[in-house]
């Protein structure tokens, strides 16, 4: 499991984790993000992209530089862009 949160097993993170516990985690989540380091990493280098690629002027979001995340819904901005 997620560093021994819960157990080693989700099994084991099933009997032992709490409903309130489970809550409290996907909160977390939900606000910082994956617990996944390989997610973080690309995060964290994204933002370091975009940064770098809006400095030369260009227009894009976080999330075209994150290829393994999915986008939730169209900016209204950007479905405009994209009708016309």
């Amino acid at each position: 499991m997620l560093n021994g949160v819960g157990g080693r097993t989700i099994a084991e993170a099933k009997e032992r984790m709490t409903y309130h516990e489970a809550l409290a985690w996907g909160r977390y989540i939900d606000r910082y993000g994956s617990l996944h380091i390989g997610r973080r990493l690309e995060a964290g280098s994204a933002m370091v992209a975009l940064q770098t690629y809006r400095l030369g002027g260009g227009l894009a979001e976080l999330l075209d530089f994150m290829p393994h995340e999915q986008r939730r819904g169209v900016s209204l901005e950007r479905a405009i862009e994209q009708w016309r």
